[in-house]
């Protein structure tokens, strides 16, 4: 036992990293000094010593599950030796020293014994998830109500259920040097095309970052245009929307320690999709994605619209509403783009409220304090009641998009075409709408057009994309996502056929 004294002197230097590629050494006491000052001496790291002193469990309290512990090492050491245990147990033998440090990482209990340089690893990982609930971002009315939760194989074990395939690939890696997060890359071999997929993993590769907390961290490293304030990559905590972008050849990659997955390629259009949509009917479901894509323009262009008519071209408010308007605005002493950016910043900040504070409280705030605030700020006349309904609906056409980034690109957009509304009018509406249609033309998500199937022009594509037409009448699968096979069905509804054959 004279090899625990040397754990009580305290010292400042860690293991040499060049020896973790080391085998273990036939000696006890050395592997424990080892382990010892590789992990800095942590209090966590336990050591229980057995056969007095000649063979030792190693294991953190804070990653291992003492009942796993005692039902995997403790139960077949009762019954066996020790000698017995390192040749007959279930664990995994270890040579080297960088395999025993990573699985002693991950919750493992390692067991050792003087002269032998194998170290036999239990698996005891503590493991604490939460059900696998709808996300509440993502929230459908019909269809899978379960979402990822921060489990990486629990999340790849959902997909799996979803694809029930040889070919739906699973590539592990780890991004930061420190953090050594598993990051994994899922694709359908054989619909996928290969070099977007070669592309995925190669620009992972080039992420040199001490950590990585979340997708995204890495998003902003392989997206394209990392200045654009488009999302460029699809974020999903829903296990069936992930499922269906995989069966149309789209790349999925998910962290260990996160709900969200990243999906690519991404076009503009696929943030204004919904699974809704397709669990509904074909007319209902082109309905609501209308509405949703009707949404844009009311999000970044009617703050500028209402301050472009009352500044520049009064001349086309319908004869009824002049004078209702002209009272509206008389008693305003600021001028519109003043009283729109005041209206549409306390909307975030309301809005950033009812995030940040308690489900009960947040609501109670967004709904008073809407009501209370907007009800003040006419009564003391600094924003008018046109104004009011204006940044209102604004609002609410923001949240229509299923996707949050989106949503809150929206809302940032709104602010560059309100200055432009207030300098030039209309003039500065066009301009700046010309500006974005450019921009998003011109852009790319791993190769694939950000606006297709518009720019460039696909017209098969356009049967799912403004409008959803039956799954029937879609035989082929996007072509944005480059996917090797095109096909996703033969003849359908065969029936009718066949129906009209026998009469």
């Amino acid at each position: 036992m004279n090899f625990f004294k040397s754990r009580t002197k305290k010292s400042n230097q860690s293991a040499n990293p060049e020896k973790e590629d080391l085998p273990n050494s036939t000696s006890l006491k050395e592997n424990v000094t080892y382990l010892a000052e590789a992990f800095q001496r942590s209090s966590d790291l336990k050591f229980r010593v057995l056969e007095e002193g000649s063979a030792v469990l190693i294991y953190f309290e804070s990653l291992a599950d003492q009942e796993k512990i005692q039902d995997k090492f403790f139960k077949p050491y009762m019954q066996l030796t020790k000698d017995e245990l390192m040749t007959k147990s279930s664990g995994r033998k270890m040579d080297k020293r960088k395999d025993v440090i990573q699985f002693l990482l991950k919750g493992h209990a390692a067991f050792a014994i003087d002269g032998s340089a194998d170290i036999v690893l239990f698996s005891t990982t503590s493991t604490f998830n939460r059900s696998v609930d709808e996300p509440d971002n993502e929230k459908i009315v019909r269809g899978s109500h379960e979402g990822f939760i921060d489990n990486l194989m629990i999340n790849i074990n959902l997909i799996r259920k979803r694809i029930e395939n040889k070919n739906l690939t699973v590539n592990f890696s780890k991004l930061g040097e420190i953090s050594a997060t598993k990051v994994a890359v899922v694709y359908i071999d054989g619909i996928a095309n290969p070099k977007i997929v070669k592309k995925v993993k190669d620009r992972l590769k080039t992420i040199s970052v001490d950590y990585i907390i979340s997708p995204g961290f890495i998003e902003e490293f392989i997206e394209d245009h990392a200045y654009s304030p488009f999302p460029q990559m699809i974020n999903t905590e829903r296990p069936d929307k992930t499922a269906a972008n995989l069966l149309e050849g789209r790349v999925a990659i998910l962290a260990e320690g996160s709900s969200t997955c990243l999906i690519a390629p991404a076009t503009f259009f696929a943030f204004y999709q919904s699974p809704d949509d397709y669990n509904s009917r074909w007319f209902t479901g082109t309905f609501i994605r209308l509405i949703r894509l009707f949404s844009f323009i009311i999000a970044i262009g009617l703050p500028a619209f209402y301050i472009s008519v009352v500044g520049f071209h009064f001349e086309v408010i319908p004869q009824d509403l002049v004078i209702p308007v002209k009272s509206s605005i008389n008693d305003i002493a600021y001028p519109p783009i003043v009283e729109a950016l005041v209206m549409v910043v306390i909307i975030e900040l309301i809005r950033e409220a009812g995030i940040r504070l308690p489900t009960p409280v947040g609501q109670t705030i967004g709904i008073v304090g809407g009501l209370v605030i907007g009800d003040a700020i006419v009564r003391a006349g600094l924003v008018s009641n046109f104004m009011i309904i204006v940044v209102a609906l604004t609002a609410i056409a923001s949240f229509v998009v299923p996707s949050n980034e989106m949503s809150t690109t929206l809302r940032l957009l709104t602010f560059p075409l309100i200055i432009l509304s207030a300098t030039l009018g209309f003039v500065g509406i066009v301009f700046g709408m010309l500006i974005l249609l450019i921009h998003l033309s011109r852009m790319e998500s791993f190769g694939s057009p950000y606006f297709s199937p518009l720019a460039p022009l696909h017209v098969k594509d356009l049967k799912d994309t403004f409008v959803r037409l039956p799954l029937f009448k879609m035989n082929n699968r996007p072509t944005d996502a480059k996917a090797v096979k095109k096909k996703t069905q033969g003849k359908s509804r065969g029936w009718i056929t066949n129906a009209r054959q026998k009469k």
